[in-house]
């Protein structure tokens, strides 16, 4: 009986220490191309989403209409093409997070769905403004206020369907009209050294 009781002391204290020295000396997979640790997909998925059925609103407070899409497109595009890519043109950089940022203008394989168009606006929206942790999602509240994260939810929640061609436009992301040569001619000599504004 003393032998169990001294195991189980030893296997309470030991366990510990083993964890701590595995974080201490940088044993953990804490780079990118690191393989993932057991069961560390389920470990984040289910508080993640525990959390957002229990905060996330179930109706959005505006409506869906063509400049709700085409503010969601400028939004979109602005702050989140970087990491999750244009319509027809997947993100340099997404690939390379880990875990990957979804390629939000792609479909799934062999289904209809389109990034995350098959989630509820109100999760799109509580990703958006909250973020994600250890995923590189960050939180855009304070970023962008109320209405614009709901514009980004609400068009991502769409990306299924036919989108207006001003919206598809900005979200190919081709240059703006507004940018032609002669604004980014001006635009360098303005900010080039010894020259005067």
């Amino acid at each position: 009986m003393a032998r169990i009781f001294l195991g189980v002391v030893v296997g309470i204290l030991l366990v510990p220490i083993v964890v701590l020295g595995w974080f201490w000396f940088g044993s953990v997979p804490v780079a990118v191309g690191d393989k993932p640790l057991p069961h560390e997909r389920s470990i984040t998925h289910i508080p993640l989403h525990a959390r957002i059925d229990r905060e996330m609103l179930k109706k959005a407070p505006i409506l869906v209409d063509e400049d709700d899409l085409i503010a969601g497109a400028h939004v979109y595009r602005e702050q989140c093409s970087t990491c999750h890519g244009y319509h027809s043109k997947p993100s340099a950089i997404g690939t390379h997070m880990y875990p990957s940022a979804p390629p939000l203008w792609e479909k799934h394989g062999n289904s209809d769905t389109v990034g995350v168009s098959d989630d509820a606006p109100g999760e799109t929206y509580w990703k958006v403004a909250n973020g994600i942790r250890l995923t590189g999602m960050p939180a855009y509240k304070g970023v962008l206020n109320d209405t614009e994260i709901w514009q980004v939810s609400l068009l991502l929640a769409n990306a299924d369907k036919p989108l207006p061609p001003a919206v598809l436009e900005l979200l190919r992301g081709n240059p703006t009209p507004a940018i032609t040569n002669a604004a980014v001619s001006a635009a360098v000599v303005n900010t080039t050294p010894g020259k005067k504004k």
